[in-house]
């Protein structure tokens, strides 16, 4: 602990600092101004700045200084890789900290994969504060891995990392007053609760906010997010992979509601992670369209710490922890150094800590799939008109459509149906042989199939394919490496990206997982003719997820969104 004599003796600059960052352009977030001067930084705080004098001193040659930068909500899962390997993805981009929601991991290990995701995120050069998931499982129409009640999140949400109650997504049981989605609330205790209820309006979305949500992420129009913002609800703008908001919700954005808003990347794939960058993404696209640079820095330091109540952070300021990233411009937002509790830990896009690799048995063998047999992908169908699933170009909606097709003994085939796919979900949590099927227009793949585990929200085996030999190649791949991605085309495995932490993540570092990703997709294009339209393995995890319209499918069968109803 700090010496308070020696506290006040430095700020007054009659002792030397433990380290001093010399001759900065220091963004103040308090003041929305600029500052040219110096930091002083004694046991991880800041203790002075303007004129200082330090054991050890870096100059900053002119560098912008802000605030180490925070991302709001992020599935840290959605990078392919463990905490440890994120922390050395993202810190060389700015970013110090993060609130994280282990939703997806939960819904395959429960309450150990919550536990896991705290135990892999310790003492990191990254501060990682998990929300609780609500929501697992996601919806009653498919089979997740673990079902997580009250009494469940009881057990963890006193832990000081465990900031409150993850994306509550089942709005309409909010709303309805469902007594164990009520019972969940109670049970986060009065900390935060976050939203996801993009398509609420009025009484509906006063009561969703009287329940206690006190964010939103989901936004897409700047109707959205004015309806929110005037019932006192934070505004998390998000800049991800698949969603990409702040371009059009950063036009409702002005001085006297910008302290309302924060950042956040939601879901982030490792290409963009490495090629564009993380929070400083956000910052660069948010400036490029027309926010000037010191309140999109706000927006991403200081008022995603008072949103989440994270006390000494989001301000270069006396006292505050010394989570510092000095910035070539702002404009580009390139980081040159970082500095985490007043230590360098990335420099030049590059980290300079390692982590340590944690292994934990319980996320690990979570597959687990009854025979696998080309008789499990057989589609019988009762009349030549089929309930299609049409997907959109560069979307993750789909429509339903009915069409006439082919059968052979009241079977459907792909070589007999030009343009249409078999899809099939595969429960893979509890071996219970349960097996969805359907069709798919669109998608363009020719002569092979695409397999993964990564299946939102539930993560059950979803395959893709023209044949029903290569489906059985891609499932016994997957089986083979306890999880994962894989591209197979005429019975041979042509490239697989195994990802054995719960069928989710790698425990191999951010490149090399991207690399080998890039040869699927690569091969998915170029061998199996897949529409470039569509990316070949993230619209094939989405075409599980029963909340997103119109038509989906769950290992349970095919489920229209709209009427809430399986199709016959």
């Amino acid at each position: 602990m700090l010496d308070l004599k020696r506290r006040i003796e430095i700020a007054k600059g009659k002792e030397r600092a433990e380290l001093v960052l010399k001759n900065l352009k220091i963004v103040n977030v308090f003041s929305h101004e600029i500052i040219e001067g110096d930091i002083a930084i004694e046991d991880g705080k800041i203790v002075g700045i303007g004129n200082y004098d330090g054991r050890k001193e870096i100059d900053g040659k002119g560098l912008y200084a802000s605030p180490g930068l925070i991302d709001g909500h992020v599935h840290i899962e959605s990078s392919l890789v463990t905490p440890g390997e994120f922390a050395k993805a993202v810190v060389p981009k700015g970013t110090t900290c993060i609130i994280a929601d282990p939703h997806e991991i939960a819904n395959v290990c429960g309450i150990s994969g919550i536990e896991y995701m705290l135990m892999a995120s310790e003492n990191l050069s990254l501060d990682v504060f998990l929300m609780f998931p609500s929501c697992v499982p996601a919806t009653q129409f498919e089979t997740s891995g673990a079902v997580l009640s009250d009494e469940d999140i009881k057990s963890l949400i006193d832990n000081e990392r465990i900031l409150g109650l993850g994306e509550l997504m089942d709005y309409p049981s909010v709303i309805g007053c469902n007594e164990k989605v009520l019972k969940k609330i109670n049970a986060a205790r009065g900390k935060i609760i976050d939203g996801h209820g993009p398509s609420i309006e009025d009484k509906e979305l006063a009561a969703y906010v009287a329940a206690g949500v006190k964010t939103e992420h989901e936004c897409s129009t700047t109707k959205e997010l004015l309806d929110r913002l005037r019932l006192g609800m934070y505004i998390l703008i998000r800049e991800g992979s698949a969603a990409r908001n702040l371009s059009e919700l950063i036009k409702a954005v002005n001085p006297y509601n910008l302290r309302r808003c924060l950042f956040c990347t939601d879901d982030r794939h490792p290409e963009d992670i490495i090629k564009d960058g993380h929070i400083n993404n956000n910052l660069k696209v948010a400036v490029k369209n027309g926010l000037d640079p010191i309140s999109a820095i706000t927006m991403a330091t200081l008022n995603a710490a008072e949103c989440y109540g994270l006390k000494g952070k989001g301000a270069i300021s006396i006292g505050y922890d010394a989570d510092i990233v000095l910035f070539k411009d702002l404009e580009s937002f390139e980081p040159i150094m970082v500095f985490k509790n007043g230590k360098l830990v990335a420099k030049d896009g590059r980290p300079l800590f390692d982590v340590k690799k944690v292994v934990d048995s319980s996320v690990l063998n979570r597959i687990k799939i009854k025979d696998i047999n080309e008789d499990m992908f057989r589609l019988k169908l009762k009349e030549d008109v089929a309930n299609i699933i049409k997907l959109l170009p560069f979307s993750l909606v789909t429509k339903k459509v009915k069409k006439k097709v082919i059968l052979r003994d009241n079977e459907f085939r792909c070589e007999d149906n030009e343009g249409l796919l078999k899809l099939a979900v595969i429960e893979r949590h509890k071996g219970t042989g349960n097996v969805g099927l359907g069709i798919v227009e669109g998608f363009g793949l020719k002569g092979g199939a695409i397999a993964t585990t990564i299946a939102h929200d539930s993560h059950n085996l979803i395959i893709i394919g023209d044949n029903d030999r290569d489906m059985v190649t891609a499932a016994l791949e997957i089986q083979r490496v306890k999880g994962g991605v894989t591209v197979v085309s005429k019975g041979e495995v042509l490239s697989t990206l195994p990802l054995p932490i719960a069928g989710l993540m790698s425990d191999n570092d951010i490149e090399t997982v991207n690399q080998k990703l890039s040869k699927i997709i690569k091969i998915a294009y170029e061998r199996l003719n897949v529409s470039q339209d569509f990316d070949p393995v993230m619209t094939l995890a989405f075409l599980a997820l029963p909340v997103i319209p119109e038509l989906k499918l769950t290992d349970l069968g095919l489920f229209n969104v709209i009427n809430f109803t399986f199709e016959v």
